[in-house]
């Protein structure tokens, strides 16, 4: 019999790649999302779909019925600039909807394990030379890092009092197919649409700060290796957390320079102010992952930014086509 996993966030981009990855690997996959950024296109035939926001009754109701081995929890609100603008809002889905999810999963008689997407940028903050590993300082500069962070302690203490097995994954850029280049705010994304569109490349601040950008399906490798692997960690913060990225920091100038070459598409870059809440440098080490995850990236910059451009296109060619 296979395992019965949940995916909070499952329509979103990462989301329904974890889905794909998972169904692959023999699990049964349900997804919860409330269509909200996640889109209704992105879950995969063999995945049953709840359009449910994780705060509310009636998923807490379907935790309670389902008899799930796993949780993945996705679900978020992800935008930075959205949290400084409004960090209440970020506040409760961020905070209050993990809390509600682990609370409901504490009162069950078989307790899932929970893996839980968190940042593996911006909890680090811009007070450390990066690669940045786990036990780095962490000194978010965003109601959304702040957010994230706390969840992660809410899921050591969840750990280490109610005993639910959690693990936090700490996910430095993620690109690919599917982001969203108007709702996630994915820069490689942005960049596509751009590109195909004929405009130029807006670049914030001088172009000079740094991104680990990691591929989406190595990203979902990850989560499927945290269901899969038996771990004995100790029930703090960052024991349970792990930095799933590349180990290398390419700037925002580097990237548009690389986008534009594999796409064999000329486009100037234009300049503008650096906005509130934004790192200057950010990546991350994953040798801990590389030890006890046995994970490690398998798509390089070129490739993945080759792919991504394709399926961009090919997306954008389906939508200009006659019907």
């Amino acid at each position: 019999m296979s395992q019965r996993v949940l995916i909070t966030g499952g329509a979103g981009f990462i989301g329904s790649h974890a889905a794909d990855a998972l169904l692959a690997e023999g699990w049964t996959v349900d997804i919860v999302d409330d269509l909200s950024t996640g889109k209704l296109s992105n879950v995969p035939a063999g995945a049953t779909f709840h359009r449910l926001d994780v705060r509310a009754a009636q998923a807490a109701q379907l935790l309670r019925d389902g008899g799930f081995d796993a949780i993945v929890h996705l679900a978020a609100q992800m935008d930075v600039r959205r949290s400084v603008a409004d960090p209440l809002f970020d506040l409760d889905v961020n905070i209050r909807g993990t809390v509600a999810l682990l609370e409901t999963i504490r009162h069950l008689p078989k307790r899932p394990r929970v893996v839980f997407a968190s940042t593996g940028g911006a909890v680090y903050g811009d007070h450390t030379q990066p690669p940045n590993a786990e036990t780095t300082p962490k000194e978010p500069d965003s109601p959304y890092a702040v957010a994230k962070l706390s969840a992660e302690y809410y899921l050591a203490y969840y750990n280490r009092i109610h005993g639910i097995e959690t693990i936090s994954l700490r996910f430095a850029n993620v690109y690919g197919p599917r982001q969203d280049p108007h709702g996630e705010a994915g820069v490689v994304a942005i960049f596509c649409s751009r590109l195909l569109a004929g405009e130029p490349l807006v670049v914030f601040g001088d172009g000079r700060q740094t991104r680990d950008y990691v591929y989406v399906t190595d990203v979902a490798a990850g989560i499927v290796r945290a269901l899969q692997l038996q771990l004995d960690l100790a029930p703090r913060v960052d024991a349970r957390a792990f930095n799933i990225g590349t180990g290398i920091g390419t700037s925002v100038l580097d990237l548009a320079a690389s986008l534009r070459r594999v796409a064999g598409v000329d486009s100037r870059v234009e300049f503008a102010p650096r906005r509130l809440g934004e790192q200057q440098d950010s990546f991350v080490r994953i040798d801990k992952a590389r030890r006890e995850l046995d994970w490690t990236p398998r798509v390089g910059l070129d490739d993945g930014l080759a792919e991504t451009f394709a399926w961009f296109a090919a997306r954008a060619a389906h939508a200009t086509s006659p019907t």
